[in-house]
């Protein structure tokens, strides 16, 4: 019997919102499957690019939603830029916080000051998401970095997936910050590679493999420090987003939730333009990709799907095949 993918790896590092849950909702069988991951051994941490909320929060959500999880299992984006920070500028060095009273405390516990005030003529500005952010504290910011504060931001997320849909995300607020003062922010959420670091430091993973739901975010920060990782389509993105995914944003498996750690990984099999996985073959014919079968299940599609993807990289239109599969989102 072929072994399931986590077993080519010692640690799962997921991210949250649209892979463990949505808002206050858990996605199916996550903590079902976390907790089997748990059973055969694997270190299991959790990486999030929220800076709104402490560690012990989040820990809180986990444990309501059922799924046991301890302070030291989380790493979020204010943790890290908070650890960039603290590299980068003096020790007790005053920063404005355009963010929650969560990234506030992660820049105490690194000796840095905080403030509210852009009066205060802070040398460093942080922003982070904060869902009750007001205009006069992103004025604050720009007129901060307009004197020559230093910027820095948590991520820059365009979105937040939800259990109602899709809603701004930091990145929409640090955007409304940029077009003022025309520069770019220094960044430590993924894609960028500090939240990464930090997360296999802290956690002491030797080979993890990472699970997301954005290719923007999660596959490329993973790729940007070489790691493997697995797409899954509980969140944002889908077989679109994958279809034009350029080789920074492409990941190495893909699974319809994170209970595809514990199946085996998909084997792909390529000869001159065709691709087979599972029981699915693709076939490139005058430029067009067409499927042998699409298949009437989800892992069959998604067999499927990692066929046809394989020839849509390499430049064929897969516009006709990506619509017959109608269970993959």
């Amino acid at each position: 019997m072929t072994s399931p993918l986590i077993d080519d790896y010692d640690a799962a590092l997921f991210d949250l919102d649209g892979v463990v849950y949505l808002g206050p909702e858990p996605v199916e069988g996550a903590s079902e499957g976390i907790a089997a991951l748990r059973e055969r051994g694997v270190h299991v941490g959790f990486v999030t690019n929220n800076a709104a909320r402490t560690p012990q929060h989040v820990v809180d959500h986990l444990v309501q939603l059922g799924i046991p999880a301890d302070v030291a299992d989380v790493v979020t984006s204010a943790q890290a830029v908070a650890r960039l920070m603290a590299d980068e500028l003096p020790e007790g060095s005053l920063v404005l916080v355009t963010g929650t009273a969560a990234l506030a405390a992660e820049l105490t516990a690194v000796g840095l000051t905080t403030t509210q005030n852009w009066r205060d003529e802070p040398v460093a500005v942080v922003q982070g998401y904060d869902p009750d952010m007001t205009q006069a504290r992103l004025d604050g910011a720009c007129f901060a970095i307009q004197r020559g504060a230093r910027w820095y931001a948590s991520n820059t997320d365009a979105t937040r997936p939800t259990d109602q849909g899709l809603v701004p995300g930091a990145g929409s607020q640090v955007a409304s910050v940029r077009v003022a003062v025309e520069i770019d922010p220094v960044v430590a959420g993924k894609p960028c590679a500090p939240l990464m670091h930090e997360t296999v430091t802290r956690l002491g993973a030797g080979r993890p493999v990472f699970v997301g739901d954005r290719l923007d975010t999660d596959i490329e920060g993973a790729n940007g420090v070489d790691m493997d990782s697995l797409f899954v389509f509980t969140g944002a993105h889908g077989k679109a987003d994958l279809a034009e995914a350029d080789v920074h944003h492409r990941p190495t498996h893909i699974g319809h939730d994170l209970r595809a750690l514990l199946a085996p990984a998909r084997t792909l099999t390529k000869g001159s333009g065709s691709a087979t996985c599972g029981h699915s073959i693709a076939r490139v014919t005058n430029g067009r990709v067409h499927l042998d079968e699409p298949g009437t299940t989800t892992d069959e599609q998604l067999d499927a799907l990692w066929a046809v993807l394989a020839l849509v990289w390499e430049g064929a239109d897969g516009t006709e095949a990506l619509t017959a599969l109608d269970l993959v989102p």
